[in-house]
C-alpha cells in the first residue's frame, strides 16, 4: 500500500466573485457567507484540522483583504499561505498554475469554497487519502450520487467504472455522479497551461485521456451551497437529519 501520510497540504479555491450568491456577496466574499451560523470557509478549515492538514494555500481575489484577514484569525493551527490573485481573476485552472510554486512536489487536497459537507462514519478527506495511489493517479475526485447531491440542479458530471476510473457525461445525457468540489491532485498534472485564465477541466480531460483520473463516492451528506436559497435548504435538511 502507498504511504499517503505526506498528503498534508490543501488548497482552497476562494477567489471567485460569488455572483450567484448575491446579494449576500455584495459586501463580503462568498467563503465568508454563513451556513449553520459559521462562514463556509471555517467549516472547511474544521475538516482540514481534523484531517491533520499542516499547510493551507488559499487563492484570493474578490474582497481579498477581508478574506485574508479572517483566515489569519481563524485558520490556526494550520500554516496559512495566500496565493494572491488580486490583480486578475484566473479561474480554477489558472489559479492552480499561479499557486503551483507554493504547493510543493507532493499530492494535495484541492477544495472549492462553495460546498458544505458532513462526513459519514469516516472523514471524507481521510478516505480520499487512503484511496490515493500516486502510481496510478494524477487526480482523485470525491463524487456523490446524483440523487444525493442536495441543492444541485445539474445533470451530473461523471461516470465511474468498477475500478473507479472517471469518464465524462455524454452531451444531452444524465450522469450518475456529481463532483463535490473536493479532490486530490498531483502537481505533475499542472503543466502546459493553455493560457493564463482557464478551467481545471483542462487538467481533468488530460488525466481522463491518460487513464489517470479516478473517483470515489462520498459516504456522508453533501450540499451545493451556491445561492442564498441553497443556504436555507441546506440548513433545513441538516436540521432534519
Amino acid at each position: 500500500m502507498p504511504d499517503n501520510r505526506a498528503i498534508d497540504t490543501a488548497m482552497v479555491m476562494a477567489a471567485g466573485l460569488g455572483k450567484r450568491m448575491r446579494p449576500l456577496t455584495a459586501t463580503r466574499p462568498k467563503p465568508l457567507v454563513e451556513v449553520m451560523g459559521k462562514p463556509l470557509v471555517d467549516h472547511i478549515v474544521d475538516h482540514l484540522v481534523a484531517a491533520d492538514i499542516k499547510r493551507l494555500i488559499v487563492n484570493v481575489h474578490y474582497l481579498a483583504d477581508a478574506l485574508e484577514a479572517h483566515l489569519r484569525r481563524h485558520a490556526a493551527p494550520i500554516d496559512l499561505v495566500i496565493s494572491d490573485e488580486r490583480v486578475k481573476l484566473l479561474e480554477t485552472g489558472g489559479g492552480l498554475i499561479h499557486a503551483k510554486p507554493l504547493l510543493g512536489d507532493d499530492p494535495f487536497f484541492c477544495i472549492n469554497s462553495d460546498n458544505f459537507w458532513i462526513d459519514g462514519p469516516v472523514s471524507a478527506l481521510d478516505l480520499l487519502r487512503e484511496r490515493w495511489d500516486g502510481s496510478r493517479m494524477d487526480a482523485l475526485l470525491l463524487m456523490v450520487p446524483h440523487a444525493r447531491a442536495h441543492c444541485h440542479a445539474g445533470r451530473g458530471d461523471f461516470h465511474l467504472d468498477g475500478d473507479g476510473m472517471v469518464s465524462r457525461r455524454k452531451p444531452a445525457r444524465v450522469a450518475p455522479f456529481v463532483w463535490t468540489g473536493i479532490q486530490i491532485l498531483h502537481p505533475r498534472l499542472l503543466v502546459d497551461p493553455p493560457g493564463e485564465v482557464f478551467s481545471t477541466n483542462v487538467f481533468w480531460d488530460r488525466a481522463i485521456a491518460a487513464g489517470r483520473c479516478f473517483g470515489m463516492v462520498h459516504q456522508g451528506l453533501w450540499f451545493d451551497v451556491g445561492t442564498p436559497a441553497a443556504i436555507k435548504a441546506t440548513e433545513a435538511i441538516v436540521a432534519d437529519a
